[in-house]
């Protein structure tokens, strides 16, 4: 019995190690990150540390999983590779976090001047972009969490859980990512948050985004270099005029 159930085991055995489930060093660097961020004021570099979070992300995962279908179970039997992968995955909540905040201050600059229906599609896909980061992330979590248990895990059910986060990520919450990057250019153009060079840079983005799913890799960075360009011009523009009826919270 027990040399059938090894025959049928598709993915060596491994003994199980923390380091698995737990990358110390993501939540400290977040969360320090986070605490620094307090310093800029009203809060306008959760963006910035938004953008540099996903795009750590993005880089890590596509590095360290491959995209053909025959060596997808490769990764997890590689320590690094399970190191690497746990890291991005306990980065994702900070980057969640982070751009919840930059929803708030988007609407902050927008103060009176907020359009309802432009302000109910941009909250409502950022809230659905980061429910798909938060399972995704979750689902990850979850391979790990079993491998280190039982590494008997099969090929079939680790590729399930990489297509399941991988189309979470780049075809739905890329096309998110899409609706809310023209949500925001759209709003931002009739109230002047944004200038017109900006404008164009989001438009461009959106569309690739929406039209190109499963995204590249190289277009799954289009949508935090664009909040980071956002985020840079917004803080920018608040040394030089406060956000429209918005007082000092601090």
């Amino acid at each position: 019995m027990t040399a059938e159930f090894a025959a049928r085991r598709d993915i060596p055995a491994r003994q199980p190690s923390a380091a698995t489930i737990n990358s110390g060093g993501a939540p400290t660097i977040a969360l320090l990150l986070l605490v620094s961020i307090y310093h800029v004021p009203a809060n306008l570099g959760y963006g910035i540390l938004f953008a540099l979070i996903l795009g750590t992300v993005i880089v890590v995962m596509s590095s360290a999983i491959p995209t053909d279908p025959a060596h997808m179970g490769i990764w997890i039997t590689n320590a690094s590779t399970r190191s690497s992968v746990s890291f991005a995955m306990n980065l994702i909540p900070f980057a969640g976090i982070a751009f919840l905040w930059f929803i708030g201050v988007i609407r902050n600059r927008l103060g009176n001047r907020e359009d309802k229906f432009f302000a109910t599609v941009f909250l409502g896909s950022g809230l659905l972009l980061v429910a798909m980061l938060f399972t995704a992330a979750a689902v990850m979590g979850s391979v790990l969490f079993v491998y280190s248990e039982s590494p008997a895990v099969s090929r079939d059910t680790l590729r399930l859980a990489l297509v399941l986060a991988s189309t979470l990520l780049v075809t739905f919450g890329a096309r998110m990512a899409a609706v809310f990057t023209l949500s925001v250019t759209m709003v931002g153009l009739r109230t002047d948050l944004v200038p017109r060079w900006l404008s164009v840079i989001g438009v461009v983005c959106a569309f690739t985004l929406l039209l190109t799913p499963p995204a590249p890799k190289l277009a799954q960075l289009l949508f935090p270099l664009w909040v980071l360009i956002l985020s840079v011009h917004i803080l920018v523009v608040s040394f030089r005029s406060p956000a429209p009826g918005a007082g000092d919270h601090r």
